[in-house]
């Protein structure tokens, strides 16, 4: 199956933390333990072999099988759950948001990735076990963010007023949507199957959480994915000591802030702690903890603790206590025998943040791997870029950078300047050496009159430019047409496109395809024609 790559820092998508994390760049050296490379995982693997109880475990197992007990699942996972009772047993994890149809196509990439290092490690180091865990963010509360998907330039949006963690929402009102979805897809066979997935998953569970859990098992059960909801009480009566720690302490605020300075002086922050990093959880309320006037408060609510009181109620409900994007990766290591965070840029640059805090918890801190990005093109997309003459890199570039280049490529008129504005700087060098011999105001003059004719020639070089474009309209509306194929609304495929548009053309066969052509340890932006 032909397949190029073109590097992240080339693509002009990519921020310059993550290319300097992909390139091992030494300032950096700093903010995270061991690279991901194969064989620096047995270290990672003993490390946290150490500090892992058996306890630990047993609570990590019987929560799992709560979870799935009334789940029809593949063999393979109900196998990886049991493996977690063993200390032989590690994870590989990823974590997303519970998007609607599994929202842009690099939830998929996540996951695969996630599927793919646990097979390298276990061909790697044969006597462990690795598990693939997708992490579901149930806790989260911006419905915005999650309540849409995109298929074929359509918004596909499920409108509903709601309140508190997204994965208790209720799933009442999504037959609309599954209607008007129904009508985008049409009815062939590979429609057909969208359709019974779309409506198993969400017209035949209460809430989001079920419906994902049930949505990501029918697409990855045969490849043993454990599907894990954090929102559950004994995970959190396990974490009772960071959160006291955290909202009595305030330990994570003081780490961070710390690593931040450190960390800003080359990069930009991504995200930034507060003295208290949890918010309250109830059925219908997810609101911050603050600590305000020698007492804690729920904001939004008449919810109040004395300062003693607080760490009662910690005890006596942990559930009701919600990590924010600053806690929730300590939450997850606590509760996981995990080895290696996958994540997008935007998480691996927060979890850069974090080392320091994960010390100071004395929890190890994972490696972390930036997962597979991919560009996938139909066998016809790829002929006509062949024949157009457009390569990896000038089909990343953005809309306005291409045009101008492919225009200059093809244009039977060398629409370059440079020559011209040579020979006039030349022109000019005996005119300043000649207003070195008298006024300085000549000088001025000089200095003006070479500034006016640079910028005249300029302007010429663009108006020939722009006299192309209209000369070569037609070859430039077929090169922009493509392109925004390729990047839908001028972005990445992966951050637009939604599963169900490849599905259609390319069915069962779709995620097998990307297990066999995504390799986590590939640095490099993979370009896939199927």
């Amino acid at each position: 199956m032909p397949k190029d790559y073109i590097p992240f820092n080339k693509t002009g998508y990519f921020s310059p933390i993550v290319c300097d994390y992909l390139d091992e760049k030494l300032g950096l050296r700093p903010y995270y333990n061991r690279y991901p490379k194969l064989q620096n995982f047995e270290k990672q693997l003993q490390t946290k072999r150490s500090c892992f109880s058996n306890w630990s475990r047993t609570i990590l197992g019987q929560s799992l099988e709560k979870q799935y007990r009334n789940i029809k699942t593949s063999k393979e996972t109900l196998k990886n759950i049991d493996y977690l009772y063993y200390d032989t047993t590690f994870t590989v994890t990823t974590g997303h948001q519970l998007n609607l149809f599994t929202g842009p196509l690099y939830f998929l990439y996540k996951i695969v990735s996630t599927i793919n290092l646990s097979k390298a490690l276990k061909a790697k180091y044969p006597r462990y076990n690795f598990v693939p865990i997708y992490w579901m963010a149930t806790e989260d509360h911006d419905f915005d963010e999650i309540n849409h998907f995109n298929f074929k330039g359509k918004k596909i949006q499920w409108n509903k007023k709601t309140s508190g963690a997204v994965g208790k929402i209720a799933t009442e009102g999504l037959e609309a949507v599954f209607n008007l979805f129904s009508k985008e897809l049409g009815s062939n066979l590979n429609a057909e199957t969208l359709k019974s997935l779309f409506k198993n998953a969400y017209l035949k569970h209460d809430n989001l959480a079920d419906a994902t859990r049930f949505l990501v098992n029918e697409l990855f059960k045969p490849y043993g994915l454990v599907i894990i909801d954090g929102d559950e009480q004994v995970l959190k009566k396990h974490f009772i000591p960071f959160i006291a720690d955290d909202i009595l302490n305030q330990t994570a605020h003081k780490c961070i802030t710390k690593t931040n300075e450190g960390l800003s002086r080359q990069y930009g922050i991504q995200a930034n702690p507060r003295e208290i990093n949890f918010f309250y959880l109830t059925d219908s309320v997810r609101e911050r903890i603050v600590f305000e006037d020698g007492k804690y408060k729920v904001l939004n609510t008449n919810i109040v603790w004395e300062e003693g009181e607080i760490g009662k109620e910690i005890l006596e409900f942990p559930e009701r206590f919600s990590p924010n994007v600053i806690t929730r990766p300590l939450y997850q290591e606590v509760v996981l025998p995990n080895l290696c965070y996958i994540g997008g840029g935007g998480e691996l640059a927060y979890w850069f943040q974090l080392k320091d805090n994960f010390e100071k918890a004395e929890e190890p801190f994972p490696m972390l791997m930036l997962r597979n990005s991919v560009l996938i093109q139909s066998e016809n997309q790829s002929e006509k870029l062949r024949k157009l003459n457009i390569s990896n890199e000038d089909i990343f570039l953005k809309r306005a950078s291409f045009i101008n280049k492919k225009v200059r490529e093809i244009s039977n008129i060398e629409i370059d300047f440079s020559s011209q504005k040579e020979a006039l700087k030349k022109q000019f060098d005996g005119l300043y050496q000649l207003a070195a011999q008298t006024d300085k105001s000549f000088l001025g003059a000089v200095k003006a009159q070479e500034a006016k004719q640079l910028k005249g020639l300029d302007a010429l070089e663009k108006r020939l430019l722009k006299a192309q474009k209209r000369k070569l309209s037609e070859e430039v509306s077929r090169m922009i047409a493509l392109q925004n194929e390729l990047f839908p609304n001028e972005g990445l495929q992966e951050r637009n496109t939604n599963f169900s548009e490849l599905y259609l053309e390319y069915g069962d066969a779709l995620i097998p395809k990307l297990i066999e052509n995504l390799d986590p340890f590939q640095s490099e932006f993979l370009i896939l024609k199927l």
